[in-house]
């Protein structure tokens, strides 16, 4: 079961006097990457929003959006304090004269003093159990985007390594002839040799099991075809282990190459371009699993 790390989730409901909304929109990134948008009066509840949607989203950038409305128009959330506004203005004023001074910016500039403006604290009014809820409803939202996506994601991955499957195939067709070649190359040259100089049979032999054992390719078709059975078992588990169908990806890659460097074969050599290029696109889709 596969998680993409994009995804989409909101969700809304009544908290005492207020109405509260939660956007969550992620994509993929390496780590866990939070930007978070708190309303000031919920500030204090920062931390313990935080937590939450780490723990949950676990993985990519998340862009996150909390919103309060109050129900009641009527009872604002911001509070001015008129007679420290007041009392800033009123002394601004008389420094102005004082001293020759503008007095057209000085309802701005009290009105942006220290403690003039502020918001209720609405710590006792609206809980992190109130609140909770709601976050959780839009996580599980986008959860289920992920899964969607995910859903998706596993379909072409396992197209891409049926691909590859196909291409180990063709090499295994291939190798008895180019085996086949080598040897008739090999046996060609030393008639060749034997009319113009005197050989050494024993040290003949022995380079040529050296030549046959570099450029035997038999273990590296046994790994590559396990890794492409594990990396099928990792995708149809339970979990969604993006980072593990990485690192697998990098051994898969490195037997196709080692495949490549030791064929010296042109049906061997179109084969491992095929399967270069459907493990390229399984390392990109890879990125954006969770």
């Amino acid at each position: 079961m596969l998680y993409s790390m994009t995804g989409f989730g909101s969700s809304e409901g009544d908290l005492s006097d207020y109405h509260i909304k939660v956007e969550i929109k992620t994509v993929n990134s390496k780590f866990f990457d939070l930007n978070l948008r708190l309303p000031r009066e919920l500030a204090d509840k920062e931390l313990e929003v935080k937590n939450y949607l780490s723990t949950h989203l676990k993985r990519g950038k998340a862009n996150v959006i909390i919103e309060l409305e109050s129900k009641d128009p009527s009872s604002p959330t911001v509070h001015i304090d008129d007679l420290l506004f007041k009392s800033y203005y009123s002394k601004y004023k008389e420094m102005a004269e004082a001293n020759g001074a503008e007095q057209k910016d000085l309802f701005r500039l009290a009105l942006h003093s220290p403690d003039v403006i502020s918001t209720n604290n609405l710590s006792e009014v609206l809980s992190w159990e109130d609140m909770q809820p709601v976050i959780k409803e839009a996580i599980e939202r986008c959860m289920e985007s992920r899964h969607s996506e995910g859903n998706a994601l596993s379909e072409k991955l396992a197209s891409y390594i049926s691909e590859i499957r196909a291409g180990l195939k063709l090499v295994e067709e291939e190798d008895p002839n180019r085996k086949r070649q080598v040897k008739d190359r090999l046996s060609q040259s030393l008639d060749e040799i034997r009319e113009k100089v005197q050989v050494d049979q024993n040290r003949f032999e022995q380079e040529l099991i050296y030549y046959f054992e570099k450029l035997d390719i038999t273990e590296e078709k046994v790994r590559l075809g396990r890794h492409l059975d594990y990396f099928m078992e990792v995708l149809e588990d339970s979990e969604s282990q993006g980072k593990k169908l990485g690192f697998i990806s990098q051994e898969i890659g490195r037997e196709i190459n080692t495949i490549g460097s030791k064929a010296n074969n042109a049906v061997i050599q179109r084969a491992v371009v095929q399967m270069k290029d459907e493990l390229e696109k399984i390392k990109e889709q890879s990125m954006n699993i969770l």
